[in-house]
């Protein structure tokens, strides 16, 4: 049964994060990626609140499905490198920078909410 939760919460986070994506860079054209940034910080938020407050059913469809598909580490790296090579060295580390401090900040936030539940 948890691969039927895993399957219908990532056939859910896919989409999202591809619309979350093409609708950030449309709304704030920049180098900065965005949506990427966007979509794994919010992850990272329902992630710490699953875990501090949900069963193991709801962990898989919403923590293991829908963040495992909505957030994205290897696009992170991609654009992250795509940033450096194209000389944009300074945005590139800001996007370092900002997505662990942001990512780890929105986990310790949503674990702090879920608990409190």
């Amino acid at each position: 049964m948890n691969v039927l939760f895993v399957a219908v919460g990532a056939a859910v986070g896919a989409p999202m994060r591809f619309l979350t994506d093409r609708a950030l860079k449309r709304w704030f054209p920049s180098r900065f990626p965005w949506g990427t940034f966007a979509v794994n910080v919010l992850g990272s938020f329902i992630l710490g609140l699953v875990t501090a407050s949900a069963g193991p059913a709801v962990a898989a469809l919403a923590g293991t499905g829908f963040c495992g598909a909505l957030t994205t580490y290897s696009t992170f790296s991609y654009e992250t490198v795509g940033l450096i090579e194209s000389g944009h060295r300074l945005t590139g580390a800001l996007n370092v920078v900002a997505s662990v401090l942001a990512g780890i900040t929105a986990a310790t936030a949503g674990w702090a909410v879920g608990a409190a539940l």
